[in-house]
């Protein structure tokens, strides 16, 4: 079994706020910090870029901000880079999905894992429901060597979980 990933009241309500505030489009960031030391991780938001990929290149790009998500590479990677000069790791990347359930999408594995891997394997992958602005879930996934598995947490407070009928967003069936 996965050891749970320990979360903070202060780092979920950091996560949460992010998600109401870019609702109705998927918000995104990163925790980073020292593994194992839960109050010492911190939530780093990151602009979503899917917007401005879409409306450059929408054939590349066909989904908008309300059903995807894109952190900038070269950002992320100072960050992670920072991170382990200090001994840090880059402990999970996050965003949410907007009126939509906590899962790990297709399009989200393969962002994720674009060559058949994880870019970073060692890194929970949260995601945040949020439907009418509303925080309803979190989930977070964890590649085990063969594929994606969903990874327990802990410390999350208690959420009413998906409205009655949610569906996952259709191109992910």
């Amino acid at each position: 079994m996965t050891t749970p990933l320990v979360l903070t009241d202060s780092l979920c309500e950091a996560l949460f706020a992010e998600a109401r505030a870019a609702f109705p489009r998927e918000a995104c960031g990163v925790i980073v910090g020292p593994p194992g030391e839960p109050a010492a991780l911190r939530f780093v938001r990151f602009d979503n870029l899917q917007d401005q990929l879409h409306a450059q290149d929408p054939e590349a790009h066909p989904r908008d901000a309300r059903t995807a998500y894109a952190m900038h590479p070269l950002k992320l990677q100072r960050l992670v880079d920072a991170a382990e000069a200090r001994g840090h790791a880059l402990v999970a990347i996050a965003h949410s999905h907007p009126d939509h359930p906590a899962y790990f999408s297709r399009t989200d594995q393969t962002a994720a894992a674009p060559w058949g891997t994880p870019t970073y394997p060692q890194t929970t992958q949260l995601v945040v429901s949020v439907f009418g602005g509303e925080v309803r879930d979190l989930k977070g996934f964890a590649w085990d060597g063969q594929g994606w598995a969903e990874r327990p947490l802990a410390g999350v407070p208690a959420l009413p979980g998906p409205p009655p009928g949610a569906r996952i967003y259709s191109e992910d069936v």
